[in-house]
């Protein structure tokens, strides 16, 4: 499965774009649309350079989701499932209860898991509970 222009956008919408590096809540250094891998202090690139590390990432993980979830979705549900790995991380999707309802078919409890992933560094943080309500809505969301 591929990720839809609206899973795109909805990356795009949470992450922003910064075309110089920076370091975030955590102290990751992170760049175009939150980009993380080979990024280094001072890096600097454009608009474009930074739709093709959003595109090279989503398709990473796009292999990762595919590997780790074992029953179907719908492109909502792929699609908010790409948007939390993309930021948490194969690793957490991979140890995730979230993970382990979707693929027992609980869909609708699995759903329920997005809101608990709301935090960085141990602090609630605004944008991660608005990103996870978001993620939430859209796996529910019927096609």
């Amino acid at each position: 499965m591929r990720t839809s222009q609206r899973g795109l956008s909805l990356i795009k919408s949470f992450e922003g774009l910064r075309l110089q590096a920076y370091q975030d809540a955590v102290g990751i250094w992170t760049i175009g649309y939150g980009t993380t891998r080979g990024v280094k202090a001072g890096m600097s690139i454009t608009k474009e350079k930074a739709e093709r590390m959003l595109l090279n990432d989503v398709q990473r993980f796009e292999s990762e989701v595919e590997r780790l979830v074992t029953v179907p979705l719908n492109q909502n549900q792929w699609d908010a499932l790409i948007c939390f790995t993309y930021n948490l991380g194969t690793a957490n999707l991979e140890s995730s209860t979230l993970r382990r309802l979707i693929n027992a078919g609980n869909y609708t409890a699995a759903a329920e898991q997005f809101p608990r992933w709301n935090k960085a560094g141990g602090q609630v943080l605004a944008g991660l509970s608005r990103r996870r309500a978001a993620e939430r809505d859209l796996f529910l969301e019927a096609v």
